[in-house]
């Protein structure tokens, strides 16, 4: 099980449970046609949100299959909830697991979703013990597709019409990565690790 009631500080970022009081920051992209248009929900008022918030902040722990760990993440400097990332328990018994990951567009394009969602790998398959991660995303959805590629995921496979999503047919694309590989790539990382960037995690 892997329960998670504390904040986790990346290089920029704080990761932590979900509070009622995120729902206006939350609010902010989750509103947005261009944040909804490849999520299962379409832009959401105020009501939807505070739920949507509750739920989340409910999310704290992977004990059973189907559990999700949901965490906001925060900048530190304003205290803002700039996107939330996720972990889903998709089977104890053979230790698979599922990335998510939602961020608001003034907060894309500056290494921040590859930083938190690596977080979450981390806790994956280091806290948890997880065997494999996959991440899936709508076929058109590159940015989401570039983000799950940067973490050194393979792509598996692309479906073709999977289901009938917003008025027309859905392509999906589903990505993987194992145990080993999360090794190999963070032992890489910590090796180009320089004190001038700060990148890089070691293992």
């Amino acid at each position: 099980m892997l329960r998670i009631d504390f904040p986790i500080a990346t290089a920029r970022l704080i990761l932590r449970p979900f509070r009622p009081e995120d729902a206006e920051d939350v609010r902010d992209y989750q509103r947005r046609s261009d944040v909804a248009r490849f999520m299962r929900w379409e832009p959401r008022g105020p009501e939807d949100v505070r739920v949507a918030v509750e739920e989340m902040a409910r999310e704290t722990e992977l004990a059973s299959d189907g559990d999700c760990l949901s965490l906001a993440v925060v900048e530190p400097g304003t205290g803002t909830v700039i996107g939330q990332v996720e972990l889903v328990l998709l089977s104890a018994e053979h230790r698979q697991g599922e990335l998510g990951y939602v961020f608001h567009p003034a907060h894309q394009g500056k290494g921040f979703a590859t930083e938190a969602a690596s977080a979450v790998l981390r806790l994956g398959f280091d806290a948890l013990g997880l065997h494999r991660v996959i991440g899936r995303c709508h076929a058109d959805n590159a940015a989401s597709a570039g983000l799950l590629e940067r973490l050194g995921m393979r792509r598996e496979a692309h479906f073709i019409g999977t289901e009938f999503f917003k008025g027309a047919w859905r392509d999906d694309l589903v990505y993987a990565m194992l145990r080993q590989e999360w090794r190999a790539s963070a032992a890489r990382r910590c090796t180009s690790r320089t004190p001038e960037t700060g990148t890089g995690t070691c293992p």
